[in-house]
């Protein structure tokens, strides 16, 4: 009897954790599974719970060209502007569609068909107010609001905010559409990793203040593209994330709540895809797996 009963906590042990290897093994061995069924592509995971220790990366140090996802840390940087006094969400900014090649400083303008927003160009030669652009760079994926925004802070100032919350890796070098630079390699970049830290900085209400992150979670879950992570979880179901796709790159990264409160940060990065609804589908059916292991 005494021998049984110093058995029992070593069989507790163990039967904790193959329950533990059991939550987790076949959430792994579905991940593994989607990214060996696209040989050909890249494919970057990370996500994590963020009130309880689980999560799962794949090629989470894999560098991305960032595509849309860069408008975040924009945003970001417009908010830790707010806060120094330098800009204010209800200040005016004119309206133009002329922009500086960071190449060799020639003008460019931008395509008003290449753009998910193309109704702003109308507004070319009038006044909007700064949330309003910084709402269409995040919920309509602007690509001329991202270059009215990102002019009125300056991309150094973005990066070294990046820093100071541990994404390390994430490079904003511009705005959208400078092919000059686009074609010298000076490119807008990111990791799974970096932009998993974004996120995950953002839901716990560490960026700036509680108040302004809050504030851009509540852009965040404004955003239109639902193609990717929203997808892949029931519908009505909380995600606020943004999406980026250029040629043969797809991406979406979010903050998604369940429907007892909890919370998880998922990144999915994708290059090589020819077609991007197929890249979405990757997208949606990784965030549907995540969402099933629970």
């Amino acid at each position: 009897m005494l021998r049984m009963r110093r058995m029992l906590p070593i069989l507790s042990i163990l039967f904790v954790l193959a329950c533990t290897t059991t939550t987790q093994e076949p959430l792994a061995t579905k991940i593994d599974a989607i990214l060996a069924a696209h040989p050909d592509q890249t494919i970057a995971i990370a996500w994590t719970e963020l009130d309880e220790e689980r999560s799962l990366l794949r090629n989470e140090r894999e560098i991305f060209h960032a595509a849309s996802t860069m408008k975040v840390p924009v945003m970001l940087g417009i908010f830790e502007a707010i806060s120094r006094g330098d800009l204010r969400l209800d200040q005016s900014v004119t309206v133009r569609n002329r922009f500086v090649s960071i190449y060799d400083a020639s003008g460019y303008a931008l395509d008003p068909d290449s753009d998910s927003d193309p109704e702003i160009y109308a507004r070319v030669g009038t006044e909007m107010p700064l949330e309003e652009l910084v709402r269409r760079m995040i919920v309509l994926s602007s690509n001329l609001a991202t270059n009215l925004t990102i002019e009125l802070i300056g991309a150094p100032r973005v990066m070294a905010l990046m820093k100071e919350i541990g994404a390390h890796d994430v490079q904003v070098l511009r705005g959208v559409e400078d092919q000059k630079a686009f074609d010298a390699g000076m490119n807008n970049t990111t990791t799974a990793h970096d932009l998993m830290q974004i996120f995950r900085t953002l839901a716990e209400g560490r960026v700036i203040s509680p108040d302004a992150s809050a504030k851009m979670v509540e852009i965040l879950l404004a955003q239109e593209h639902r193609q990717g992570i929203p997808a892949g979880v029931p519908a009505g179901t909380s995600v606020a994330h943004k999406t980026g796709s250029i040629t043969r790159i797809s991406h979406d990264a979010g903050i998604i709540t369940r429907p007892d409160g909890s919370r998880y940060v998922l990144v999915v990065l994708t290059r090589g895809f020819e077609d991007g609804r197929e890249a979405q589908r990757v997208i949606a059916e990784v965030s549907r797996v995540v969402w099933d292991s629970r």
